[in-house]
This record gives C-alpha cells, sequence and structure tokens, in this order.
C-alpha cells in the first residue's frame, strides 16, 4: 500500500491545473456584478493572483488569458512578469460576443464586414500565443440565432468553418485550437457550436491541433459527460476542460461544488487512459466567475477539489474493476468505483504537500497570509478589467 500511494503522490506532484485570468477580476451575473475591495484591476495583478493560488497549492503554474479583457501594450512584459512569479501564459481567449455588431453573431454573422472584423480579431489573438509562449488558442462562440427562419443553419456552418480554417491555418507550430461548445445561451433556437459532435466535426476537418474543449457546465441536465470525455479520448480528440459547476445552467461555480461524485467520474475516464498526466495533451482548465466569495480563494478550493477527484480516481483498483466487468459483476464493478470515490484522500494531499515543501492546507495559509487584506489595501482606484468591470 505504501508504495502504491508513493506512486499516486508522484503523479499528483506533477499535475498541472490552469486558472483563468477573469476569475480574479469583478464579474457577475446578467443581473448585477459585486465589485470586490482588491479585485484585480488589470492583466499583472491577475498574474499575481494567480501565483499565489500555484505558491500554496503547487500544481496551478499557468493563467489564461481573455482578449481584450487582459489586453496590453507589451506581451512580451506581461510574459516575463508571469516568469518572474513562477508562471506562464496558458490558453489565448478571444472574445467575440461583448460588442453591439456581434447582436447576430460573429464570424457567423451574415454581414461580411463583421466576420471579418470577428475573424481578424481571431488572428490577433494567434499573434498573441505566439508572443507569450501560449499553447493553445480557445474558441467559445455566442454565435446562434433565436428564431426559426432567422438564419440559414448550414451556411452559418460554413461560414464558421471558413473562419476556423483562416485561424487555424494562421497558428504557429505548437500552438492548439480548443473549439469549445455549449448547448444554449445566450441563443435559444440555434447555438452555431451546440455539442460535441458539432465541435468535433469541424476539428476533424481543420487537422490534428484541433481540439474539442468540453466546459462542465455547458451541456442539458443528466447528461452523461464522462461518456462525451471517454469517446473523444478514444479517439484523440479531448483537447481539454473549462472546469465549473452547474445547478441550472451555465453556472461558472467552484468545481465539485454541486456533484463532486460527477467530477470523479470524469476524472475516472481520464486516469484509466493516463490522460491526466501533464504531457497527455489535455488541458486541465478552470473556467469559473466568483461573483460573492473571495476570488483567489475560490481558485485555490477549485484546485484542491480537482486534485482530490483526481486522487480518488487513481486509488481505483483498476484489475479489480475489469475482472468485475469481464464476469459481468455488476455490484462489485459499481463497488470498486465507490470504494475509490468514498476514500477520504485529504490527508494523502496534505502529506504530499508537506513533502512538497507546501502548507498542508492551502486555504488556511492563504488566510493566514494577508494577501486579501493587502491588496484591499493596494488595490485603490482603477476598475477591474473583466466582465462587468
Amino acid at each position: 500500500m505504501a508504495s502504491r500511494e508513493t506512486g499516486i503522490k508522484e503523479q499528483l506532484r506533477r499535475q498541472w491545473i490552469e486558472t483563468p485570468s477573469w476569475a480574479y477580476g469583478n464579474t457577475g451575473t446578467r443581473f448585477k456584478v459585486f465589485r470586490q475591495p482588491g479585485a484585480a484591476r488589470d492583466a499583472f495583478e491577475k498574474i499575481e493572483d494567480a501565483a499565489v493560488v500555484h505558491r500554496l497549492t503547487g500544481v496551478a503554474p499557468s493563467v489564461a488569458l481573455h482578449i481584450p479583457w487582459d489586453k496590453v501594450d507589451d506581451y512580451a512584459r506581461l510574459a516575463k512578469h508571469a516568469a518572474d512569479l513562477g508562471m506562464r501564459i496558458g490558453a489565448i481567449n478571444p472574445n467575440v460576443f461583448q460588442e453591439d455588431e456581434y447582436r447576430l453573431g460573429s464570424v457567423c454573422n451574415p454581414d461580411p464586414a463583421i466576420r471579418r472584423k470577428a475573424i481578424d480579431h481571431l488572428l490577433e489573438c494567434v499573434e498573441i500565443a505566439a508572443e507569450t509562449g501560449s499553447p493553445a488558442i480557445s474558441l467559445w462562440f455566442a454565435d446562434g440565432t433565436n428564431y426559426p427562419g432567422q438564419d440559414d443553419i448550414s451556411r452559418r456552418q460554413d461560414r464558421l468553418a471558413a473562419a476556423l480554417r483562416e485561424t487555424y491555418d494562421a497558428m504557429p507550430e505548437g500552438v492548439s485550437m480548443l473549439l469549445e461548445y455549449k448547448l444554449f445561451e445566450p441563443s435559444f433556437y440555434t447555438m452555431d457550436v451546440p455539442d460535441w459532435g458539432t465541435s468535433l466535426l469541424h476539428c476533424q476537418a481543420l487537422g490534428e491541433r484541433a481540439q474539442v474543449l468540453v466546459d462542465t457546465g455547458h451541456h442539458a441536465p443528466g447528461t452523461n459527460i464522462e461518456f462525451i470525455v471517454a469517446n473523444l479520448l478514444r479517439v484523440g480528440r479531448l483537447g481539454g476542460f473549462h472546469f465549473n459547476s452547474r445547478f441550472y445552467a451555465d453556472d461558472d461555480l467552484l468545481v465539485g461544488a454541486a456533484d463532486p461524485f460527477q467530477l470523479f467520474r470524469i476524472m475516472n475516464e481520464i486516469v484509466a487512459v493516463g490522460a491526466h498526466a501533464p504531457d497527455s495533451g489535455v488541458a486541465f482548465m478552470l473556467d469559473q466567475c466568483h461573483n460573492i466569495e473571495d476570488k483567489v480563494a475560490a481558485e485555490i478550493r477549485s484546485v484542491l477539489n480537482v486534485q482530490e477527484a483526481t486522487a480518488k480516481a487513481l486509488l481505483v483498483d483498476r484489475p479489480a474493476l475489469r475482472a468485475a466487468q469481464e464476469e459481468g459483476d455488476v455490484l462489485r464493478a459499481h463497488e470498486v468505483l465507490m470504494d475509490a470515490f468514498n476514500t477520504d484522500v485529504r490527508p494523502l494531499l496534505a502529506e504530499l504537500r508537506t513533502e512538497m515543501g507546501l502548507d498542508p492546507d492551502p486555504i488556511g495559509a492563504y488566510r493566514r497570509s494577508g494577501h486579501a487584506a493587502r491588496t484591499r489595501a493596494d488595490r485603490v482606484g482603477g476598475s477591474s478589467s473583466g466582465w462587468g468591470g
């Protein structure tokens, strides 16, 4: 057992979970943005907050950017700022959903001039990825329609394919395209990328560096997300995750808050094929908006939740599970999974952190650090760069 725990801890030690810059700025719902004292006001301060999360957890060494929320004059300087803090720039996320021109869509808009504007922004983000050393362009489109007959469904797919092709062809070697899907919202009759099948079809048409991104909050209630994950892994097209929780729709709450068993089931499929390793090509990213809770503490909590789900998945007795499956022993197979899920892995993770030279209680260490008080005192004036900022 001791040697097994040593192997599990070694795998957890190498885990890589990317946090999103927008989690550190002011965010809100369509109803209200509750501005928090000390919230990051620019990309530099967001990276500083992300560095706190990494310093206390040891497994969050990159931060995703959202453009133009994180637009700066000198991206090389921003990348150096990250490196000086022991961080690196993660996925670059274009924003083609906030401007008035995108009322009828961005890259799928019937107006060619608006499509050109949107594609130019995607190409700008490709350049930013090259300047910052980012490994990926992460694309999500709010494009869709609200009414039958509003636009031609097939022609919108053609426009989307053309925009993706131009962007893909402009990407430098070493940069991947992650294409995210979402069942509904803000469009309610059709979304132009509503599901993993649509995303997969476009990725397959583009090339090997185009991969599907699974946001855990972007599905219909009751969707078996681990089934989707297993199938994308099977064909080598799972590019990554945006981890969060949802109760009703795209809530962007702490991952594992609504359904920790679902998070475990997803990680079980990931671990079963070794895709949890940093060199697997699957990016583990958080996509969360902390509207009423402390932003840095919330990101730490989410990282810990992903760690715990991964540790439990690593505890699954694979030989026993396979034997039960092949024997058709339904209850025994289920029991093997439940034994792992019901194991309290917090002592193991605390031991691992101690071995890594970290505080075994990252949340407690954050509260004792005084970071929140310092940022409230230092970040006075200006405005948070982000949703509703």
